[in-house]
């Protein structure tokens, strides 16, 4: 009788077990969630640290370089129409570390006479084989990138340091390779005699067009500090929205990824030993049994098939989504239909739309020139259309907000403001209220799908593993009857 009873107990441990699994997980889930976060917190405390550190031992290196008058025996390079050609180096730093890099250059005593102005001593310049690939790949500017750079550039502008200075320092203080190499072009392209703005621009791509537009009015103007600080405002806000983002998918994708991973351990190891015991005894094996016992089945004999389908699909979806328009528009108008998620990325463009064209309008940039900036910064497909259909209308001369009027993608009280501001002549501080009340919307969003997301996984996970359960309990019904 104890023999015919162990089975039961397994089942009752199995039970006991699989029945407390979601929360379980959800636990681990949150904790590692919590723990991420104080990670990240600690992280930008030290940063803003360190890099406040950096900036006074930056200001007090270059105001020792110009009491010696070092700064001011620097020559400018001779603009030289020559073709560029590809140079490999290796130099010793300021701080004894020698290192290697690529540059672009006329010639090879061009390039030697650049990095030893910048302070490097020289230890070789070397023509670049057709073969040497360099390996420094990216070097583009994220938003968090730019928060920081524009704030030290600001810093050192209004400390009475000179541009090329400036961005000397910049480039001493980057780590990463790639990005220490942009701003050495960009030094490059000082001392050549050209603007901040035309320097930027010849980095293929690495800073925005958002920021070297707004640059290039800022030369016309010569309030470049202070652009550089709402550039840095700007881009310190976006990257909030990001981060809030990325925060409210981290718990959600967590705990799907533990509790799929489980549920596949339950099939591929548990339920296998339950069918042979199921088999020995003659049980008769009920429909959803039988289900669980077909998925268990074909996900032991065909994983591999299921794992190279999986990532050949998320493959060929992220090549479609970034080179097919016609594709990536249709994902975008489902991703903008379907509840909650689509006000939170109809409010985040809307953000973004008005915060960017505020800081435009503010800055003196014509309406026609600010939807043309917009329009290339925007990876959205519908607000693209919106854009272009605004810049037809503005040839025709008739009103920006006619574009946007009874559009599903824009709210009503972005367009009511949008009209507000064309019949006051204050567009630039309406796009401003706008960007911050929508600004507020998107953050509170954030936070309600957030105490929406854990309900909704518990239900998931009571659902799957219950159902496992009840396909492995209902048989023992049937082995318990025949044993009396």
């Amino acid at each position: 009788m104890e023999i015919a009873l162990k089975p039961f107990i397994l089942i009752y441990h199995l039970v006991h077990y699989i029945l407390l699994s979601p929360k379980r997980i959800l636990n681990y889930a949150y904790s590692g969630v919590l723990a991420i976060i104080d990670k990240i917190s600690r992280g930008k405390v030290t940063k803003r640290r360190e890099a406040k550190q950096a900036e006074y031992a930056a200001i007090e290196e270059v105001q020792r370089l110009m009491s010696e008058q070092v700064i001011n025996s620097r020559t400018k390079i001779n603009l030289n129409t020559e073709p560029l050609q590809y140079f490999r180096y290796k130099a010793r730093g300021s701080n004894g570390k020698i290192f290697n890099g690529t540059f672009e250059g006329p010639s090879k005593e061009e390039v030697t006479s650049f990095l030893r102005n910048e302070g490097y001593e020289v230890l070789e310049v070397t023509k670049r084989k057709f073969y040497d690939i360099d390996v420094n790949i990216g070097g583009k500017f994220t938003a968090a990138d730019l928060s920081f750079s524009l704030t030290q550039l600001s810093t050192y502008l209004k400390a009475g340091i000179p541009l090329i200075d400036s961005v000397r320092i910049l480039e001493k203080q980057s780590e990463k390779a790639e990005q220490r190499k942009v701003y050495q072009k960009v030094v490059y392209e000082l001392l050549k005699g050209e603007n901040l703005s035309t320097a930027m621009a010849k980095q293929n791509n690495k800073f925005p067009n958002l920021l070297v537009n707004m640059i290039k009015t800022a030369e016309l103007t010569g309030d470049l500090t202070s652009v550089l600080d709402d550039m840095a405002e700007y881009y310190t806000s976006k990257e909030e929205t990001r981060k809030q983002m990325i925060s409210a998918m981290t718990y959600p994708i967590i705990v799907l990824c533990i509790a799929i991973g489980v549920i596949i351990f339950i099939l591929i190891s548990i339920v296998p030993k339950f069918v042979e015991m199921y088999e020995d005894n003659d049980a008769e094996i009920p429909a959803i049994t039988t289900f669980v016992m077909n998925a268990s089945d074909f996900i032991v004999n065909n994983y591999l098939i299921i794992i190279i389908a999986v990532v050949a699909l998320v493959g060929i979806f992220i090549y479609l989504y970034k080179k097919v328009r016609g594709f990536r528009k249709n994902v975008q108008l489902i991703i903008m239909h379907v509840p909650v998620f689509s006000k939170i990325v109809i409010y985040n463009e809307v953000y973004n739309f008005t915060k960017t064209f505020a800081s435009l309008l503010n800055h003196g940039v014509f309406i026609t020139d600010s939807m043309e900036v917009l329009s290339k910064i925007t990876n959205n497909e519908i607000y693209k259309e919106l854009i272009a259909k605004t810049i037809i209308n503005l040839n025709k001369g008739a009103n920006i907000s006619e574009s946007f009027k009874g559009s599903w993608a824009f709210p009503v009280a972005a367009y009511e403001m949008i009209v507000t501001g064309e019949k006051t002549g204050q567009l630039g501080l309406m796009m401003e209220k706008v960007a911050n009340y929508y600004q507020v919307l998107h953050k509170t969003l954030v936070k309600q799908m957030q105490s929406f997301i854990e309900p909704l996984m518990i239900a998931f996970l009571a659902l799957i593993v219950g159902t496992i359960l009840l396909s492995i309990v209902v048989p023992m019904f049937d082995i318990y009857g025949k044993i009396q």
